[in-house]
């Protein structure tokens, strides 16, 4: 069976879904977040998961360092960032699958303010989109993506929630389809 880590920094909704896709045949090994007080590590524990908070440092290279050592022993075959609000080093996305959720249709609204930027700019639709990571922001290689008409009326929260009603089936699928196609880093 595949191991996973999963890391995410808020009230994890994402996280949840892949927590309970029970069709998913992968391990989740840890929840990693910055934020001590963000709500997805009592979802993580509640599910028996175990749970590391590695919070961010005014020095950026000890963060990193930090989370890479933490990453390494637990030897996943994936990483998963489900709603992580940080950047990861090149060392890092060198070293581990990883895969994220974006709240835009990519290359569309890069960054951490998608559902702002689409509306600002006045667009009918957006959308999800689940890619690799790579050393950009936002930029790694599409796996799946969702639209999600923008509706009159909509507001950041409205339209988020609905974002986020999509995202989360979508992120479980992307797991699935890419799961099978990565080796095995554990022995």
């Amino acid at each position: 069976m595949k191991r996973a880590v999963i890391l995410a920094s808020g009230n994890g909704s994402l996280a949840q879904a892949i927590i309970d896709d029970a069709q998913l045949s992968t391990q989740i090994v840890a929840l990693i977040s910055d934020r001590a007080d963000a709500l997805v590590l009592e979802r993580a524990r509640l599910s028996g998961i175990s749970t590391h908070v590695i919070e961010m440092k005014s020095n950026r290279q000890v963060w990193d360092r930090e989370i890479l050592d933490c990453v390494n022993n637990l030897k996943p075959d994936l990483v998963i960032s489900a709603g992580f609000m940080r950047i990861l080093s090149p060392d890092f996305v060198r070293t581990f699958p990883t895969i994220n959720s974006h709240p835009a249709l990519l290359p569309l609204f890069p960054g951490a303010h998608a559902v702002r930027d689409a509306l600002a700019a006045g667009v009918r639709e957006t959308g999800t989109t689940i890619h690799w990571v790579d050393e950009g922001v936002d930029t790694g290689k599409i796996i799946r993506q969702v639209k999600v008409s923008i509706l009159p009326g909509d507001n950041e929260v409205s339209l988020h929630e609905r974002i986020k009603e999509v995202e989360r089936g979508l992120i479980v699928a992307a797991i699935k389809e890419v799961l099978p196609t990565l080796e095995s880093r554990h022995g």
